[in-house]
């Protein structure tokens, strides 16, 4: 008789699991190589991550527009260099009017006072509109600034011994006092600059509108004597004649130009820093030149 074989349970476990693990050897192979390349793909995406992150919405709204009106305000440090040099000549003039003294030796023509420089904030305000191609961005715009305070003074005495044609020798003093203050300026200028990202480089030129304040006073005194001719007829003076003369509110225009730098740090808002340079016509005789190094915040619409 013969008998059917019967196979342990143990054994048929085991059969069963070397079975099991020939079937999961391929997908342990095909899990291992998906890991693998999530695991390769990971740093990849985490530094395009950070990347974007710093970029913000440029990376993915494209290149910066510089395009369209901006507005802001900005505040500076100012340095006005003031040449006082000629402000007492049109007064030394008319006080000496009609004479061989300023006939033969034009004191009115003598450098009395130096020039003066002094330093002071200023705030202000800007607008503007910008066109853009590509690149390029040109522009106008316009600005309103008001110094804290910027005002220069110089006080001085010049005298000379001098001979004239009519052998007298004539001994001339001039004392000369003179001062001016910057109200307000204003400017209009044209800007051409070059995109690149998030910065814009430009630069300026333009006319500049300033107010002043300005006071000058020359006192002018002349004497002399001459050894060719006889007492009491010998001599004159000395003579002294003052004059004055000033304006508050007198407006004096010149050109400007200068460097800047905007900085987008949104679509829509932006940093500016620049250097301006204002060289206003004489105001009384007075020269008055301006040095800004400002910053300043904008919008663009």
């Amino acid at each position: 008789m013969i008998y059917p074989r019967h196979v342990s349970a143990a054994a048929g476990d085991g059969a069963c699991q070397a079975a099991a693990s020939r079937r999961r050897g391929p997908m342990l192979s095909a899990c291992a190589a998906v890991m693998l390349t999530a695991m390769a793909a990971a740093p990849a995406t985490a530094a395009d991550w950070l990347d974007d992150s710093l970029r913000g919405s440029y990376s993915s709204s494209g290149p910066v527009r510089w395009d369209g009106i901006n507005f802001g305000a900005q505040m500076g440090l100012s340095n006005m260099n003031t040449d006082f040099g000629n402000s007492s000549s049109s007064l030394i003039a008319y006080s000496l009017r009609n004479t061989t003294v300023q006939n033969e030796y034009q004191p009115s023509s003598w450098t009395t006072l130096p020039s003066n420089t002094t330093n002071g904030r200023q705030y202000g305000i800007f607008l503007g509109y910008n066109l853009q191609w590509d690149q390029l961005v040109l522009g106008l715009d316009g600005a309103y600034n008001r110094p804290s305070t910027l005002e220069s003074s110089a006080r001085d005495s010049i005298g000379r011994q001098v001979t004239t044609s009519d052998s007298f020798v004539n001994q001339v003093t001039i004392t000369s006092q003179s001062q001016a203050k910057l109200i307000d300026y204003t400017t209009v200028r044209a800007r051409a600059g070059y995109a690149m990202g998030q910065f814009l480089p430009y630069a300026v030129i333009g006319v500049a509108v300033g107010r002043f304040n300005y006071m000058t006073t020359a006192i002018t005194t002349v004497g002399g004597n001459s050894p060719s001719i006889a007492p009491p007829n010998n001599k004159y003076g000395p003579n002294t004649d003052t004059q004055t003369s000033g304006r508050n509110g007198a407006f004096s225009a010149g050109p400007v130009f200068g460097l800047g730098m905007d900085v987008a740090v949104t679509p829509n808002v932006f940093l500016r820093a620049e250097w301006e340079y204002a060289a206003f016509a004489p105001i009384g005789g007075i020269r008055i030149g301006l040095n800004t190094g400002r910053v300043g915040v904008g919008v663009r619409f």
